[in-house]
């Protein structure tokens, strides 16, 4: 059944029915200021599935021909699994190359501190050293170089007191490398008991003095190259001699040296060659002699190996080790020993700016 249209046709009953709902196609009744967004979506949305469901449809024998190919996958994938093993093989020589380099950080600034801010707390330590030992100095007792290279090597296991308490009557009896050199045995190490390893250090100080006497003239040689040639001679007693007999710059890495050195972080190294190198790194080549005296002077004084004096310590500020010792300031003064403590000091004949400097020389050996 239809209705009559105006111009005397009928609509469609479909059509009238719509016209009454007042639904009337898109483009007849459009709403205003708005797309006709339900209808056009419902308009385009038939002609898009069609082609969705082909393609869905086609993906079928694709989602087939994969589970087909899937066994073929898997044994690619199994022949691609050496490759993985391969790359981690190739990955250790970087770890491994890591680990070799790892030493290097230990020669690295401990604590976070950058290089530029370790050798400014370095210099100032020595600047404030400078000041509190104006007077530093080599303790051993000596006249010349020949005395100076006996008297350190000797120096060893023992108190720089000890030797200085001993050498007057050795070089009394034997001035020179060539009296020395034909000395008997027996008697040389009758003099140096006190020194302690005396046998040891007896046949140390005869070869040395044979070799200055045949290799050299009977003369200290000034080259740290020669020096370290002699009997009971290594680089430590070499720098003693050369900065100290000839006015040549060197570090001299005894045991007070070592301690103070690590106490302070200006290394973690513990063998002398790499200590030497490490602090040498840190201060101008001229300074090398006195900054050896001014450390040395502090472990000897204030800076103890089993209970430092921290806090009677000059540069307590400065140190990453404070705290270590006895921090309370009367009971720091108790622990100061040599001028420090009130006490001599461990020379004989000790320059005069040490005596200027209030300081009082060692008893002789009768008078200990």
């Amino acid at each position: 059944m239809g209705e009559q249209a105006p111009d005397g046709g009928r609509k469609p009953a479909k059509a009238a029915r719509t016209a009454a709902a007042g639904k009337g196609p898109a483009e007849e009744k459009p709403t205003a200021g708005k797309a006709p967004v339900k209808k056009t979506a419902s308009a385009e949305k038939t002609p898009a599935e069609k082609p969705a469901a082909k393609t869905a449809a086609a993906k079928k024998p694709a989602a087939n021909a994969a589970s087909a190919e899937k066994p073929a996958a898997e044994k690619t994938a199994v022949k691609k699994a050496p490759a993985k093993k391969s790359a981690v093989k190739k990955a250790a020589p970087a770890r491994k190359a890591v680990a070799e380099a790892a030493p290097a950080a230990a020669v690295a600034p401990p604590g976070g501190e950058s290089h530029a801010a370790l050798v400014r707390r370095a210099r100032r330590i020595d600047r404030e050293l400078a000041e509190v030992y104006p007077y530093a100095h080599p303790e051993l007792d000596f006249e010349n170089p020949f005395q100076l290279v006996v008297a350190t090597v000797l120096s060893a296991q023992t108190t720089d007191l000890r030797v200085n308490q001993t050498t007057p009557a050795l070089f009394a009896k034997y001035p020179t490398p060539e009296d020395l050199a034909a000395a008997v045995p027996e008697e040389v190490e009758e003099i140096l008991r006190p020194t302690g390893f005396f046998r040891a250090k007896t046949k140390s100080v005869i070869g040395l003095s044979k070799a200055l006497a045949e290799q050299f003239g009977g003369e200290v040689p000034g080259r740290l190259e020669d020096l370290v040639k002699l009997p009971g001679v290594g680089r430590k007693t070499a720098f003693v001699v050369l900065g100290n007999a000839f006015g040549r710059p060197g570090i001299t890495v005894d045991t007070h040296f070592q301690r103070l050195v690590r106490r302070w972080q200006w290394t973690a190294e513990t063998e002398p060659d790499k200590i030497e190198a490490a602090v040498g790194a840190l201060f101008p080549k001229s300074d090398w002699t006195m900054l050896s005296h001014h450390v040395i002077f502090h472990g000897r004084r204030i800076c103890h190996a089993r209970k430092p004096a921290c806090g009677a310590c000059p540069i307590a500020p400065l140190c990453p080790a404070y705290g270590e010792g006895e921090t309370d300031p009367e009971k720091a003064k108790k622990l100061l020993k040599y001028e420090k403590g009130g006490f001599p000091g461990q020379r004989l004949n000790p320059p005069q700016s040490y005596l200027d400097a209030g300081g009082r020389p060692a008893p002789p050996a009768a008078a200990g």
